[in-house]
């Protein structure tokens, strides 16, 4: 039973800390530096959510495994649609567990390949949230329809939105070349 709860709340912080982690990419870290916070506060802040979300991940995954009220196995978490438990929902948190596992793999590696083969790779995060948001409330049964896990959930929607506005604007008025006379 402890199992249930433990993969309900790691599921849930692992959202808000993805959302957070998401964030910090979409500000682009350069972009968002002030003399408060410096580019490598920035950057460490982003890396130090990232792999505490991992963490919180991971939990979520093992406690959704070892709980023993439905039956899914180590192989439905990696393989996509295989489970026979909610195989379209559960699936989809495979896709973001495999997404998850390439951004951390080639961060890992970043040094020993390019910036284009790690940036392409990397952008599989823009990918990898959105699925995990929706298998968390496709899968998550009730509890993702109970008041305060939706408002927390479209909290971090909206928040991730807001950012990508914000993102896109300042990207338009960089690219805008200036006028001289």
């Amino acid at each position: 039973m402890w199992t249930w709860y433990a993969s309900r709340g790691a599921g849930l912080v692992s959202i808000v800390l993805l959302t957070a982690t998401m964030l910090l990419g979409i500000s682009g870290i350069a972009r968002a530096a002030s003399a408060r916070w410096p580019r490598f506060a920035l950057s460490r802040l982003h890396r130090n959510l990232s792999m505490l979300a991992v963490a919180f991940v991971a939990l979520h995954v093992a406690t959704a495994v070892l709980d023993g009220y439905v039956a899914i196995r180590w192989i439905d978490v990696v393989v996509p649609f295989l489970g026979t438990y909610e195989p379209f929902w559960l699936g989809l948190g495979a896709v973001a567990l495999d997404l998850l596992a390439a951004v951390v793999v080639t961060s890992l590696l970043r040094t020993r390949m390019g910036l284009r083969a790690w940036r392409a790779v990397h952008f599989c995060a823009y990918v990898c949230w959105p699925v995990a948001v929706v298998h968390g409330l496709g899968l998550g049964g009730a509890d993702s329809t109970t008041g305060w896990v939706l408002a927390l959930t479209l909290t971090c929607v909206a928040a991730v939105i807001a950012g990508l506005i914000w993102r896109a604007r300042a990207l338009t008025r960089d690219d805008t070349p200036a006028v001289t006379r």
